[in-house]
């Protein structure tokens, strides 16, 4: 595949928005020009890349219209990153136009604006509440795998409790760790370490007292 095969859908498609269109002006591979409106340019390549995306960038030093444009992506797996690569761009300003190579079908995905990220509060009340409860830096940056996280933490300190207590009412664990979802984390038993001895009470597993007990 070339980048020529995706111009002339690109060229016919801003055409019929009322654009008169020129390839490889200067270092754009397309610009549109419109009575009353600013130039806009449209980047061709087949697929993306950081290099697309330079380019792109470059080009809103020339005008605040920019559109990247690929072939259309095949499959699922496609489209996935086809969407991830969208979002990215969304956030660069970027325009985005997919070229169905089949049918010469023009589809617009993003138009160029400025872009303001949506907060999620949900996510933000999660990630400073992971931080309060970890204590200390017990991971190192960029680490892949296994990490600790407060949660581990928190299991590791209601275990180290029972097998120093025994079987114990959940709301004591509780007060006595200062982990206030002890009992919902007991009953979830996400590592395999509790298990319910009678209503409202917890006791460690086998596998809990190995890890835990030092027998």
């Amino acid at each position: 595949m070339q980048e020529t095969e995706i111009y002339a859908p690109v060229k016919a498609w801003l055409e019929t928005l009322g654009y008169e269109v020129k390839a490889e002006i200067g270092a754009a591979d397309v610009v549109a020009v419109r009575e009353g409106c600013v130039p806009l340019i449209v980047e061709l390549k087949v697929g993306f890349s950081l290099t697309l995306l330079h380019q792109a960038v470059s080009r809103q030093t020339i005008t605040d219209d920019v559109y990247i444009a690929v072939p259309r992506w095949k499959g699922r797996a496609g489209w996935k990153v086809f969407k991830k690569n969208t979002g990215l761009c969304k956030r660069l300003g970027l325009g985005v136009l997919s070229v169905d190579l089949n049918v010469g079908i023009v589809q617009v995905h993003a138009d160029p604006a400025p872009f303001k990220p949506r907060k999620v509060k949900a996510r933000k009340a999660a990630l400073l509440s992971e931080f309060s409860r970890r204590v200390g830096d017990p991971n190192v940056g960029g680490t892949r795998g296994k990490l600790v996280t407060a949660y581990l933490q928190e299991s590791e300190n209601m275990a180290a409790y029972l097998a120093e207590n025994g079987p114990t009412k959940g709301a004591i664990v509780a007060k006595a760790t200062g982990v206030s979802r002890a009992t919902r984390m007991m009953a979830n038993n996400h590592y395999g370490w509790f298990e319910r001895a009678e209503k409202g009470i917890y006791r460690l597993t086998t596998a809990g007292h190995a890890k835990f007990s030092g027998d």
